[in-house]
């Protein structure tokens, strides 16, 4: 897959292309409907499928630490994007130039111009430009002149609701993993690169392998059972904060995960966490020795949970056992899908997971530090 970063980037074989446009944020089976939709025009037109992307989403440039936050960061979502069978991102800054452009503007530098757009697949409601003029209407007839053409994407539903990012953002929040993965189709996950710290959990036998995360795509905060995969394939329980560690501070929000009974250099390693349930909240400490006490209790209860179901129990004494314990039965797929398709077999759910439904204490849901709700529009 090719990613392209900017107009100027475009090459002559980039255009004549199936398109759609919009956040992508999580990926979820909506989206991925989507995406299906655009596949198969594509396999009948002989052309690649590009998806239109834009840098920062356009609620960030104009809300800033008002919009939602991101299920995943750029790089995740153009790896989820390639396992759909995208051929190509275009990632367009959103700055002031692009949200000058009128409609028409668009239309001819971005779709005509630019991508020589064959096919555009985009929702009924989306609205772009900045005269407000840019409609499913306004598309449909230059599509016409241009010889394009422009189609609705389908409802996907779950359980009576349309899946969007908001609802899984909402789940994810209100410590619902096992829901949250119906959605997405796979188990939610976070990750980056192991970085050196102040090392103060070593101070306490307790070693943690802390992993940045950008701010804007904090969708998790606080204490969380999780299971990480690390560089060799294996995959480890463990317990890790989510946040900004308000007892000892930080400059930036970071994944901070404790591995049971591990003993190994993973500076520099690339590691990818997936929460189970969620313990508590972010919490301020009055002294380090109270978050001490704390840190302990959440271990004990991280693993009571593990050894409290089943296929989490095997990781635990077996960890070569993790990679049937975290197979999917969605993940990665992109399956064909229909008009106002609902989510049946393979969905997502999957009774081996140790997934939570809800937070494991009143605390988690109370604890003044813990995520806020997401904004009611934003679908991703």
């Amino acid at each position: 897959m090719r990613v392209i970063r900017g107009l100027h980037n475009l090459r002559d074989e980039d255009r004549g292309c199936v398109a759609t446009i919009g956040n992508f944020d999580g990926v979820h089976r909506g989206h991925r409907a989507i995406l299906d939709q655009c596949r198969e025009h594509a396999a009948r037109l002989g052309l690649p499928v590009t998806v239109v992307v834009f840098e920062p989403q356009p609620r960030e440039f104009f809300a800033g630490d008002q919009a939602p936050p991101r299920l995943n960061r750029l790089r995740d979502k153009v790896a989820l994007l390639g396992e759909c069978g995208v051929d190509r991102v275009l990632c367009l800054p959103f700055n002031d130039a692009l949200r000058s452009l009128t409609a028409l503007e668009f239309i001819e530098q971005v779709l005509v111009d630019g991508l020589g757009v064959r096919h555009l697949v985009v929702g009924d409601d989306f609205r772009f430009g900045c005269d407000r003029r840019g409609d499913f209407h306004l598309l449909t007839e230059v599509g016409v002149t241009h010889g394009f053409g422009v189609e609705h994407t389908r409802t996907f539903t779950i359980d009576g609701e349309r899946v969007s990012s908001t609802r899984v953002r909402t789940l994810l929040d209100s410590g619902n993993f096992a829901a949250a993965a119906r959605l997405l189709g796979r188990v939610y996950r976070l990750g980056g690169r192991v970085v050196p710290d102040r090392q103060l959990g070593r101070t306490i036998g307790v070693p943690t392998a802390n992993l940045p995360q950008p701010a804007l795509s904090l969708a998790l905060q606080g204490v969380y059972a999780v299971v990480t995969e690390l560089p060799d394939g294996r995959y480890l329980p463990g317990v890790a904060n989510i946040g900004w560690r308000p007892t000892v501070g930080s400059e930036r929000p970071v994944l901070e995960v404790h591995l049971f009974d591990f003993d190994g250099d993973l500076y520099g390693e690339r590691l990818t966490v997936f929460p189970c349930a969620k313990l508590r909240g972010e919490v301020k400490f009055a002294h380090f020795d109270e978050l001490k006490t704390q840190i302990r209790a959440d271990q004990a209860r991280a693993r009571e949970y593990f050894l409290q179901h089943p296929a989490a129990g095997a990781v635990l004494q077996h960890p070569a056992a993790g990679a049937h314990f975290l197979e999917h039965p969605a993940a990665g797929a992109c399956s064909a899908t229909h008009p106002d398709a609902t989510a049946t077999a393979g969905d997502g759910s999957d009774d081996s997971l140790p997934l939570a439904s809800a937070p494991l204490a009143r605390e988690a849901v109370t604890s003044d530090s813990s995520a806020g709700s997401p904004a009611d529009h934003d679908d991703g």
